[in-house]
């Protein structure tokens, strides 16, 4: 479990949960009812599958390239990212097999 030794390797510790199950789904869960509520009830109805397939591309590339956070400064969270990656570089490479 790669996520699992990189928490370790990172000096984090899981929230919740144990080998082999997820830590934590709030995230996800908060996305997935703000994706719902911002995109598939208030734009549809849908035609059909591609039209809300090519919709969520067309959301997840605005929700993470251009939209304004406010908790990160107003800025989108690709270019909020980048900055941090750029002032804190990693400390320990990722093992790829």
């Amino acid at each position: 479990m790669r996520y699992t030794q990189r928490l370790a390797e990172a000096s984090f510790v899981a929230s919740v949960g144990s080998t082999g199950d997820s830590y934590d789904n709030a995230t996800d869960e908060a996305f997935n009812s703000l994706y719902k509520a911002e995109l598939v009830h208030n734009h549809g109805p849908w035609r059909g599958l591609d039209d809300l397939e090519i919709a969520t591309v067309e959301y997840i590339d605005r929700y993470n390239n251009r939209r304004l956070h406010g908790e990160l400064g107003h800025t989108p969270p690709t270019e909020h990212e980048a900055l941090h990656a750029m002032t804190h570089p990693a400390t320990a490479p990722l093992e790829t097999h």
